[in-house]
Order: structure tokens, then sequence, then C-alpha cells
């Protein structure tokens, strides 16, 4: 099965094209500044790799340009679209609607729709993808993959806030979680590497990029996750504050005379790493090399950085009751090993300790924890693409068994 993986902004589109059966990638590559001066980039696992302006006025334009490169005679990787057996949307907020993969439906998009005022900059973009594709392969299977779903094992006492219960009952503000595609594929791709079986292990997975997460995994099952009602809950990240005192907003407002949505801007855009270094970056390694050279701000951003994953992970572990395996992944997780060294110097009250030479290494998925370590540390590759593909593959076949069963199969 030949499944085509779609991750759509607002003014980008990546894509992938994976082969179910042997999980490779025929090809991959990114339609980016779309309604502006257009880039297109694309690559194929036979070593084809090209960047070029191309016009692209808009989503619609920009799905037929990479799915003319993909039927095109000498770079293409498909004989014609019909070998596209289904669509993978990668598609962030499905509220508590969706708690797992779906067939992309009007009911579906209607009920996404409800969900934009919880990710007004997600969602209305990802429908903008769905809605492409839908005018060029109208009769391919679409499927949506939802950042939030893995979430929705989360109980109450995870999820709620502690401000009036009406405000759950009338607009659902609570806990929701985000980067589930990722936890997901890590949380298993660990219990896979060590042999486990992943129903009896306790997993900590620190997602750990630009935006990050960190999301408790207790018996393959959500327990918590760091983000919250929005992705600026939690860590401090690269451009967003993370955890802040709601107060400390209203005491902004007043000093600084600002209105919610120059707060919001703030908070989204100019906190973090960012703004704890005085400006300098929202680049973790940018910051490592300003560190090295003593600047002072550099390091203390860090140093903050660390310090919060590591109560995250030592909160996670009281929530599960304790923890098998502590999993970094993602932009910073995996290639920062100097990040991780700091982080699990808070961690050896669970007996952790680190191996510097595997530390220092580079793996698809390496064990860099000693043998002698309690607990199991790990850096795993995220694959949110390949986790679509496998969830898009699920839900087809699922489809079509329903289709033979019900006699409409042709």
């Amino acid at each position: 099965m030949k499944i085509l993986v779609i991750n759509s902004g607002s003014s980008s589109l990546k894509f992938q094209v994976i082969d179910s059966d042997s999980e490779q990638v025929l090809a991959r590559g990114v339609c980016e500044r779309i309604g502006i001066d257009g880039v297109f980039t694309y690559k194929t696992g036979t070593g084809i790799s090209r960047k070029e302006p191309v016009s692209m006025k808009d989503h619609t334009e920009a799905v037929h340009v990479l799915l003319d490169r993909l039927v095109d005679p000498e770079e293409g990787v498909l004989e014609d679209y019909s070998q596209i057996d289904v669509v993978g949307h990668r598609l962030v907020h499905g509220g508590e609607k969706f708690t797992g993969s779906v067939v992309i439906t009007k009911e579906v998009i209607d009920a996404m729709k409800e969900c934009n005022d919880l990710a007004p900059l997600h969602n209305p973009a990802n429908l903008v993808g769905v809605d492409a594709c839908r005018r060029l392969m109208p009769d391919t299977l679409m499927v949506g993959v939802f950042d939030t779903a893995f979430n929705q094992t989360m109980e109450p006492k995870a999820f709620l806030y502690g401000i009036p219960y009406r405000y759950y009952e009338k607009y659902k503000v609570r806990r929701y979680g985000f980067h589930g595609i990722s936890h997901k594929y890590v949380s298993q791709r660990a219990a896979e590497f060590l042999n486990q079986d992943i129903r009896h292990v306790k997993t900590i997975v620190c997602h750990l990029g630009n935006g990050a997460s960190i999301c408790a995994v207790k018996y393959g099952q959500v327990v918590d996750n760091s983000m919250g009602f929005t992705p600026l809950e939690g860590l401090v990240m690269g451009t967003r504050s993370g955890d802040v005192d709601p107060g400390v907003l209203e005491f902004l407002a007043k000093k600084e005379h600002l209105d919610f949505g120059q707060l919001m801007k703030i908070l989204n855009q100019e906190s973090g790493v960012l703004g704890i270094s005085k400006n300098l970056s929202s680049d973790f390694r940018e910051l490592k090399d300003a560190q090295i050279k003593y600047n002072d701000k550099a390091s203390l951003a860090r140093d903050i950085f660390a310090y919060k994953v590591a109560k995250y992970i030592g909160s996670f572990t009281a929530a599960m009751n304790g923890v098998d395996n502590i999993v970094f992944t993602a932009g910073v997780g995996e290639n920062d090993s100097d990040m991780r060294e700091e982080i699990c110097e808070y961690l050896g009250f669970l007996g952790i300790r680190i191996d510097e030479v595997k530390n220092r290494g580079q793996a698809e998925a390496v064990r860099i924890s000693t043998r002698d370590s309690r607990v199991n540390v790990l850096v795993i590759r995220t694959n949110e693409e390949l986790e679509i593909a496998r969830e898009a593959a699920a839900v087809c076949r699922e489809y079509r068994e329903g289709l033979s069963g019900s006699g409409k199969a042709s």
C-alpha cells in the first residue's frame, strides 16, 4: 500500500510517499511560501534532489505541483495518481471528539471546524490541505491522524484545571496535550527496541525541540502531558514561555499598558529561551555556541530548560508511581548530548547513570544509560510521518473490510 502523508501549514505543505509494506520513504519534500514566491523541495529514495522556485498561489496548486512531480516520467516514483491508496493528513486538534484516526468525511470536517477556536493557527491550515487533496483526488481515501488523539486516555484528575467546572462543561476548557503522534511512535519504538511489552512498562517521552512537551505513557496509555489547553503550557520552549503564573499577565498588562493580544504574542513569540537570552536566539545550537563563549544569558536559558525538563520527569514519575524508560527525541532531544547529560544529572535519585561514550554517538535508537542504571535512558529519532502512514494504512484496511462486509466493494 502506498500512502501520501500530508502536513499542511498556513503557507507550507510537507509531504512523504511511504510504502506501508516495506515502510520505505519513496519520496519526500515541502512546498514553502505558498501564496508568496513559492519554493519546492523534492527528494526521492533513488537519490534525486531538487530545490527550485515554483509558483503556487494556494494549497490546491501546491498539491498539484507535488502530484505532478510524483508521476513525472523522469523523476517520479509513481506511474499515476491511482497508485496512492490513501492520503494520511496530520491534524492538530480533534478536541474530545476524536480518540483515534478516522476516515475524513464532511461530518469529520465539520467537527474539526468546531475545534478551530482551540487551535486557530493549526486547524484551519490543516483543513486547507485536506480540501486541496479532496479536490484533486476525489476518489482517494483521506484519513485524519490527530495530534491530540493519543492523549485522550488522560483521566479527569490529570486534564481538568482548578477553575469552575462550568467552563469545562460549556467550552471544554481542559488539558489536551500535543505531540501525540510523536509520543505514540517513540514510546512504542522504545518498547520494541528494548524487547518489552508496552502494556507492562512505564515510559516518559521527552519531545524536545523548538516546541517541547513531555508525556507519561503507562502501559501504552497516556497518563499526562506537559502541554495543556494550548501548546503554550508546560516547558520553557524556543519562543514560548511555558508555565507562567496568570497573575503575571495582569501585572504586565497594567505596568506595560498591554492588551491581551499583545500579552499572548509575548508569551508565544518573544519568550522561552529567546526571551531569557535577551533575544540572542531561540535555536539551542546557537545558544550552546554562545554558552561556550561565556555568554551568561545563553547559559541561563539552557540551564532553565534542563531544570524544567527534569522537574516534569520527576512529577511524571510520581504520577505513574515509577518509570522504566526515559526517552529523548526531536531536534534538541536527539542531537544535544550536553543537554541530555545536564537533564540526567538531576535524576540520580532514580538510579540513572549515563554512558558518556554512547551519549555522544548518533543512531536511530540507542540506550545511553549504563548497564547498572535502574532506568533505561534512550535516544530515539521520532518519525511522525511513519506513524501517520501506519495509522492511515490501518484505517484504510478497516474501511475496505467494512465495504467488503457490506457488499459494497468494487
